[in-house]
């Protein structure tokens, strides 16, 4: 298989079964269980905790997809519950444990583990920081199907952040990416309060932007052979095959989709925004 191929054929059952993991109601629980309240408290202050101790307008600097009254809400609510780099490992094992429950059974997990590693080692991850943390966090190697798990998540949090990169070279804004990607309407789940609209001569941008990632990621992809592109490939469709038929996501391989709990997790993403604008209007929130 060629590289261009395959990259085709893994992004988007990576992003979306990395999108099941960050929605299902069971990685909340593990959230509430940890002592997070209900919210993004325990996603924000779990998936970017790999970051350290960092001001939430850093957070939302390096993650940019999400909102920054969102990210300042949930980063700043998990502060109190445990520090960044506890929470991190606490969302890594949410991270294996939804593994262990959805990856099929009959999948070579080792075979899939040794080649997705190849391509985690073999990323640059300069200007890619939230890669960086999610490659550096450790994976055990006595749970072969929790690990294959992380690395879907650190091999997506790799395009997610060269998506990134690649949206503002094309001169787009993260809000814009995903107004494009969403339409104004659901992007204001997303923490972006009343988007502007976006002009259509905009638009050819954000598939420059898919393009720019793609290259990007070639690289990696570049280190195995056909024959191991063709078994990665294999692999990935076999491992998220428990991911629900007919869901759909976003084209951003960075941020939530359209379809992430429209209902029940969009409810708590407004309700992260409102109390958000509440407490900055009364000055409740300073970085540190």
């Amino acid at each position: 298989m060629e590289i261009f191929d395959c990259i085709s054929v893994v992004a988007r059952p990576i992003h979306d079964f990395g999108d099941e993991f960050m929605s299902d109601e069971a990685t909340a629980a593990i959230g509430l269980s940890a002592g997070f309240a209900p919210g993004r408290g325990f996603y924000c202050r779990g998936r970017f905790g790999v970051l350290g101790e960092a001001p939430a307008s850093v957070v939302q600097a390096v993650q940019g997809f999400l909102g920054p009254r969102l990210v300042t809400a949930g980063w700043l609510a998990g502060r109190p519950v445990m520090p960044a780099a506890e929470a991190a490992a606490c969302y890594a094992r949410a991270v294996r444990t939804w593994g262990r429950a959805h990856i099929p059974g009959d999948v070579d997990v080792e075979h899939f583990n040794h080649l997705a590693q190849q391509l985690i080692d073999a990323a640059d991850a300069d200007a890619l920081p939230l890669f960086a943390g999610w490659r550096a966090q450790p994976c055990p190697a006595n749970d072969p199907v929790g690990a294959a798990m992380q690395r879907v998540h650190v091999l997506r949090e790799h395009r997610g952040a060269c998506h990134l990169a690649a949206v503002r070279l094309c001169g787009l804004s993260a809000r814009a990416a995903m107004v494009i990607n969403l339409g104004a309407e659901q992007a204001t789940h997303y923490g972006w309060q009343e988007p502007p609209a976006v002009a259509a001569a905009q638009v050819p941008r954000l598939r420059r932007a898919e393009g720019l990632t793609d290259e990007m990621q070639a690289p990696l992809y570049a280190t195995l052979t056909d024959r191991q592109r063709t078994e990665f490939a294999r692999l990935v469709n076999a491992l998220t095959a428990s991911w629900p038929p007919g869901r759909t996501s976003a084209p951003g391989e960075g941020q939530p989709t359209q379809a992430e709990h429209q209902d029940t997790q969009g409810e708590m993403d407004r309700r992260d925004v409102r109390d958000a604008q509440h407490d900055l209007d009364r000055g409740e929130y300073e970085e540190a």
